[in-house]
């Protein structure tokens, strides 16, 4: 009789602590298996999040590859080498100042017109980058750009959108500010 008492009074404590397990053996057993689902959900999340970061890195590198190459072109005074980092098509948007160029070759055209000479071009260097990874087949860059010219040295913030197009990643729209 006091074996039974106790039983109930156990039970009624579990299912008040809203415990549907009736027994401290059992509850014993389930607690350790919330903890065992607390731990395997803390490294599953890990592990994706891992996965996640490496594959981040990979298109980080490859965005950070194309500006690389840009200022490496334009520091060669070569600004259709620089273009290439640009999707070619009239879908390009690029807005510096108070206007927008639409087109890839309107780009080309605006940079030529600016930049019509190895001194106007100066040494052109790319500092405070940060890269955004949207999804696998976008990202952004903040950063700022500086031109070395004998003259002055120029300098402003800029946010590029890149979109991987056939295999390639391209900016698609550059915002430029001085």
């Amino acid at each position: 009789m006091v074996r039974r008492k106790r039983f109930e009074l156990l039970s009624r404590e579990a299912n008040l602590n809203g415990n549907h397990c009736m027994k401290r053996g059992i509850l014993l057993v389930c607690e350790i298996m919330k903890i065992f689902a607390a731990i395997t959900m803390l490294i599953l999340v890990a592990t994706v999040s891992a996965q996640n970061t490496g594959k981040n890195k990979k298109i980080e590198d490859a965005v950070l590859k194309v500006i690389t190459d840009q200022a490496a072109a334009w520091n060669r005074g070569d600004l259709e080498g620089f273009m290439e980092g640009y999707w070619k098509s009239e879908n390009l948007r690029f807005v510096s100042g108070n206007s927008i160029a639409k087109g890839w070759q309107a780009a080309l055209d605006r940079y030529k017109k600016g930049y019509d000479t190895r001194e106007k071009m100066g040494v052109l260097t790319f500092s405070e980058l940060e890269v955004t990874v949207l999804d696998k087949k976008s990202a952004y860059v903040k950063g700022r750009f500086t031109l070395e010219r004998k003259e002055d040295k120029p300098t402003g913030l800029f946010t590029l959108i890149f979109r991987k197009i056939d295999g390639e990643w391209k900016v698609v729209h550059d915002h430029t500010s001085t």
